[in-house]
């Protein structure tokens, strides 16, 4: 980590500083209010430190305040006369004869009442100019509120950070990408105050809660806090009336919390004066009034200061003040159960943690609901608490350790209900989680053996289907899922594990006006069942909208999971970040997938195991860093996919045949791209995924294929929605050379929303009209593709870079061309491309005629040169 904190730039308030602080101006300074610790002395020092003028800083302080111009003293000398007007005329003498200057008084609330009426002469005469910060909230002078309300000052009012400020400046700092959850919570925390932010970082690098994996940097475990912003903020502690610091205690411990179980703890006026001191804040949620921390930080402060016993005693109390108050709530028994965990209570009810740890999980809270599980198992816990420690090991990366806790109970002891629920898991872990789908096969026939009963049967169905649909049967995963959801009253489970093999093979077969009422159903037992399945689950239904050309429904389905996440923990956060990468990519937002997939695998991709419903992530990120260029980047994870591709995940084959010919293009071998994308088509279509093999063609049409068109039109009689219909007439107007349908091609697309696709239309037409010399045409798309492809970050696919400085080369002689210009030699690329090395000399030959250059040095040097003016 540097050493010193940059500055985040305040340019309009810096501004206005300036100006403030020009003689002759109508105001002779400024006033900076704000919080504490908000950057208005850090500003005023950094204007100042500007200027040609003298400048004289003083602070205010307590001790001071008793003391007639105490924090002038130093500046007027000794006092000539015991009478105010004579001593105050003698130091305003005093400050003039030193010559024009800028006077700089720090926390002028803190003032004496002479040294006040000094600087309120010195504004009146305009004899200096003056920079003042007065903290919020702070009773001040008159004479220095009068500066502000009379004009004589400007009075700028220092607002906290943007959550964007917050992360631009932690970023500078640590020199690397911050994950948004974590932003998120550091942000909160701190409540954009730029003092407590940087203890915060501080702290939490300090506590090692604060890593970096995988280059990104992620918050993990509680906020920590530095000691000096610790001792800072303890000041303020040490003046708490004792029933008010025994509020905040109990608060610090279990925050939010219901008022009248605080006041029971404490008096109802320790929590009104806490309120009144500003500490706490209290709002309503329902018929209740819940007291929470004014700020987050002070919580911590407030906890950092008690010890264990104390601590234990508190939590007991709070135990038994809870335990008597209903528990019909996830959130109830969540927070009973965490408290008990570290309390002095004796014996803990089992049932509670069992309860506590199952609705951590169907809330997608993992690390705490293994918490409650391995607690419950401790205390004599069997099978069922077993299933839910298995369930948070899975989650959380540990499938062996799942395995190995469930494999020592036979399905055939357990009873149906209990085998169902075990036996259901292990496959589900055994096929996603650990990528073995041969063994999950066994397992899920053992299930089959063991379950019999009508409600139950219908789960190991579902599940099934979910398998049937990794590995690309999707009639199968259909057929499976329709039986289950047209069953009588499916149990949550089996409705959850149906809709999850029903919404994704019918988004991939191009039936996405089929997803929505499964969707609906979906949503109705995913409460009961866990959250974290929600998340891999719901790219079914973000790509059945997705597919067909319905963005705004799409974004409204992420960010409902999205939402969802927010309640959860990290890991929910990072899976949801696939669903909302996958809208992103749709929308053409390259810059956005990546740094989000980037943050998401971070989390998820461990070095042992990655789980097969994540490789939908590796395909976003490797199209988004093809699209903006990044051929090598985008190499490395095409690689980390090909790794972890297997019968697990069959069903991603074409897709990922997508991604391999977007990689080809980026690295300008667009022969190959457009060979690899339809490869992906004929896959596609063989395993009944139209909708892919649309996507699969329109990208080969983008690429310059002019022979799609054709299969492209039956597909939009085939695939729900108005975007393949959009993909036909785009392939027809490139193979029929027709620059004005491009361009209408184009403002559809953008229409829709699908910016990648408008932006290659658009360039596309550029290039048709530049061959027919339509100047005023050609120069009209080309500005479109440019506007286009800026407002997605900077694009720079193969349509994008041929229109923003065409070569007259043949396509295979432009990608011969750039691979000579990425180094490889003759040999090389030959062998990349599967040609002889003959055939490769003669397309060099050629370009070097048709560029009038001699060798392929100049052939690199032009090719290096178009790509530094291309987007």
């Amino acid at each position: 980590m540097q050493g010193t904190w940059p500055l985040i730039e305040r340019e309009q308030e810096f501004r206005t500083i300036q100006s403030a602080l020009n003689p002759g101006g109508s105001v002779c300074g400024v006033v900076l209010t704000g919080d504490s610790g908000v950057g208005k002395t850090t500003l005023a020092r950094l204007v100042t430190s500007g200027t040609d003028t003298g400048v004289r800083w003083v602070a205010g302080t307590e001790s001071a305040r008793s003391i007639p111009l105490g924090v002038f003293a130093h500046l007027v000398g000794p006092a000539v006369s015991s009478d105010p007007v004579t001593y105050l005329s003698a130091a305003r003498e005093s400050l003039l004869a030193q010559g024009d200057t800028i006077i700089g008084v720090d926390d002028a609330h803190l003032l004496d009442e002479l040294s006040a009426t000094l600087l309120h002469q010195l504004a009146i005469d305009r004899a200096v100019q003056i920079v003042a910060t007065v903290r919020s909230g702070e009773a001040v002078p008159d004479a220095v509120t009068s500066l502000w309300k009379d004009n004589h000052l400007i009075r700028i009012t220092l607002s906290p950070f943007t959550k964007e400020q917050s992360v631009d400046l932690i970023e500078s700092v640590l020199g690397g990408q911050l994950e948004e959850h974590s932003a998120d919570r550091m942000w909160e925390a701190s409540g954009g105050n730029a003092l407590f932010l940087r203890h915060l970082v501080e702290g939490a690098r300090a506590a090692r809660t604060l890593r970096q994996v995988n280059g990104v940097w992620q918050l993990r475990g509680r906020a920590a806090i530095t000691s000096e912003l610790a001792s800072l903020l303890a000041g303020r502690v040490e003046q708490l009336q004792p029933d008010v610091l025994a509020a905040l205690k109990y608060l610090s411990l279990c925050e939010p919390l219901d008022i009248d179980v605080l006041s029971d703890l404490t008096s109802e006026e320790a929590v009104e004066q806490a309120e009144i001191d500003g500490l706490v804040r209290i709002a309503r949620d329902g018929r209740s009034l819940n007291v929470s921390f004014h700020h987050p930080l002070f919580g911590e402060v407030i906890r950092h200061g008690l010890g264990l016993a104390s601590s234990r005693r508190l939590r007991g109390a709070l135990v038994r003040a809870l335990d008597s108050r209903p528990k019909d709530t996830p959130a109830a028994r969540i927070r009973l159960a965490d408290l008990a965990l570290e309390s002095d209570v004796g014996a803990i009810d089992p049932s509670l943690l069992g309860s506590a740890a199952r609705d951590a999980l169907n809330l997608a809270q993992v690390p705490m609901g293994e918490r409650f599980a391995r607690a419950a198992i401790a205390d004599g816990g069997g099978p069922d608490e077993a299933e839910l420690l298995a369930r948070a090991l899975m989650w959380q990366a540990r499938p062996d350790q799942a395995e190995q806790l469930l494999a020592q109970y036979r399905l055939a002891d357990l009873g149906e209900v209990r085998a169902t629920r075990i036996g259901v898991l292990r496959v589900g872990n055994m096929f996603w989680a650990m990528g073995d789908s041969k063994r999950a096969d066994e397992l899920l026939d053992e299930v089959r053996a063991c379950v019999t009963e009508p409600l139950l049967t219908p789960i190991v169905d579902a599940i099934g289907s979910a398998c049937a649909l990794f590995e690309n049967d999707l009639a199968r995963a259909v057929e499976l899922s329709d039986d289950v959801l047209a069953a009588s009253s499916p149990l949550p489970w089996a409705v959850e594990w149906a809709a999850f093999g029903g919404m994704l093979a019918r988004a991939l077969q191009g039936h996405g006006d089929d997803v929505a009422p499964l969707a609906a159903q979906a949503r109705d037992a995913e409460a009961k069942t866990d959250g974290m399945l929600r998340f891999p689950a719901g790219i079914g239904e973000v790509l059945s909208l997705t597919l067909t050309g319905h963005l705004d429904e799409a974004q409204v389905a992420a960010q409902r999971y999205a939402t969802f996440a927010d309640t959860a923990q990290y890991l929910g956060w990072a899976m949801a970040g696939e669903l909302v990468a996958a809208v992103d990519l749709a929308r053409g937002r390259c810059t956005a997938v990546t740094r989000r997939i980037e943050q998401t695998l971070a989390t998820l991709d461990t070095d042992e195991y990655s789980a097969t419903w994540n490789f939908p992530a590796y395909l976003f990120l490797i199209e988004s860093l093809s699209a903006m260029g990044l051929a090598d980047e985008a190499d490395i994870a095409l690689a980390r996919a090909g790794e972890h591709y297997g019968r697990q995940v069959a069903v991603f084959g074409p897709m990922l045949g997508v991604a391999a010919a977007w990689q080809a293009a980026s690295a300008g071998m667009i022969t190959t791209a457009i060979a690899l994308a339809n490869d992906a088509a004929q896959q596609a279509r063989e395993a009944g995924q139209f909708a892919v093999e649309a996507e699969s063609l329109h990208t080969a049409a983008r690429f310059g294929d002019t022979t799609v068109a054709d299969r492209l039109a039956e597909l939009s009689g085939v695939v729900d929605g108005p975007l393949v219909g959009l993909y036909a007439r785009h392939a027809r107007a490139s193979a029929d050379g027709d620059g004005v349908e491009l361009d209408l091609c184009a403002a559809d697309f953008e229409k829709l929303g699908y910016l990648l696709s408008a932006a290659d239309s658009a360039a596309q037409a550029s290039v048709l009209h530049d061959n027919a010399s339509h100047r005023s045409a050609t120069v009209a798309s080309a500005a479109m593709a440019d506007r286009i492809s800026a407002s997605c970050g900077g694009l720079r696919t193969p349509a994008l870079v041929r229109a923003a400085q065409p070569l007259p080369l043949t396509t295979r002689e432009r990608e011969i061309a750039n691979l000579v210009a990425a180094g490889l030699s003759n040999k090389q690329i030959a062998e990349r491309l599967v040609v002889s090395v003959r055939t490769v000399e003669g397309h060099i030959y050629r370009a070097c005629v048709k560029l009038d250059v001699t060798d392929r040095a100049d052939i690199a040097a032009i090719l290096t040169q178009q790509r530094a003016v291309s987007p």
